[in-house]
């Protein structure tokens, strides 16, 4: 095995507890209901990557902040479970871990989120210059400080300078959220991951509509990849052209948290492994579908990659 195979991909972001409510249909307001189960699960967008990553067979890192106590305790038990290096993760003693409960829906599939995050800092550009380079083939952002987050990058892009090209770590960012402040991140990423969200908040009705609008923001030879829920995924590439993949629903649909996640998750473990960026959109596609059809990621598996990639 050559050092690039043993190389890791790191997740820099988020980590939290999802107390997870899954009830027959959406409660009405001051109503009193059952849940038909409940859940501790570890979450938050890079962490919920970093698992998908783990299951498809890659080896992987997540960078982040997390607390000291019980619930930090079980995040962290849960990420050994996953073979998921966390020697990179910042404890604050004094601060709380950030919380999600989330309502499920069996009706429609849909998920509900309500999140704290009171005071548990994020991961800044002091801490990501402990990180040894070397270690790494792809690193990847969940935008969130995004200030702090671009200085990471030029790190990285610094270090990248020093090597040939085909030594130099691929670096992504997810755009998710409509916050001004993490559009800066646009010009940052080899591959660009911008929201259904994100696209209609400026005013774009489709993927495609998206891609083309967006891709001024991208820096030269960029990828920038968007997904539809149920309309699939498209992705515009510097040769102009616009990538499509339909979506692959499963036969009911279960549980869509994390559904994102896992779509960015399938698709750098593709493209990290050198597939092009029509396999790794499908990829992404299949697997996401996947995991709309249960709860969790258990359903995910090294044999589902294989099994397709035969195919």
């Amino acid at each position: 095995m050559d050092v690039q195979e043993q190389q890791k991909i790191l997740c820099v972001g988020l980590v939290c507890l999802d107390i997870i409510n899954v009830v027959d249909k959406y409660p009405e307001e001051d109503t009193d209901s059952r849940c038909l189960s409940q859940r501790w699960q570890r979450g938050g967008n890079a962490s919920n990557s970093c698992t998908v990553l783990s299951l498809l067979g890659a080896s992987c890192a997540f960078m982040g902040s997390l607390s000291a106590g019980p619930v930090a305790d079980f995040i962290l038990e849960d990420f050994q479970k996953f073979h998921i290096d966390v020697s990179l993760v910042s404890e604050h003693t004094q601060c709380v871990l950030p919380a999600s409960v989330v309502i499920s829906s069996i009706n429609t599939g849909s998920r509900t989120i309500l999140h704290m995050n009171r005071n548990l800092p994020d991961v800044t550009a002091e801490d990501f210059s402990k990180v040894n380079f070397r270690q790494y083939k792809w690193i990847h952002w969940e935008g969130r400080n995004a200030e702090e987050q671009v200085k990471m990058i030029q790190q990285v892009v610094m270090y990248n300078s020093t090597l040939p090209r085909q030594q130099r770590i691929t670096i992504s960012v997810e755009i998710e959220k409509t916050r001004e402040m993490l559009y800066q991140l646009f010009a940052h990423g080899d591959v660009v991951f911008v929201s259904k969200d994100v696209a209609r908040h400026f005013g774009y009705e489709s993927a495609e509509a998206a891609l083309r609008g967006f891709y001024s923001r991208v820096k030269a030879g960029a990828v920038l990849v968007c997904a539809w829920a149920e309309k699939g995924a498209d992705a515009l590439g510097p040769d102009g052209v616009i990538i499509h993949s339909d979506a692959f629903p499963p036969e009911a649909l279960v549980d869509t948290l994390g559904a994102g996640d896992t779509f960015n998750a399938a698709v750098i473990y593709t493209l990290s492994n050198g597939g092009s960026l029509q396999d790794a959109l499908t990829f992404g596609c299949r697997v996401a579908g996947r995991k709309c059809g249960f709860h969790g990621y258990d359903g995910i598996s090294r044999d589902f990659t294989e099994d397709w990639t035969k195919s």
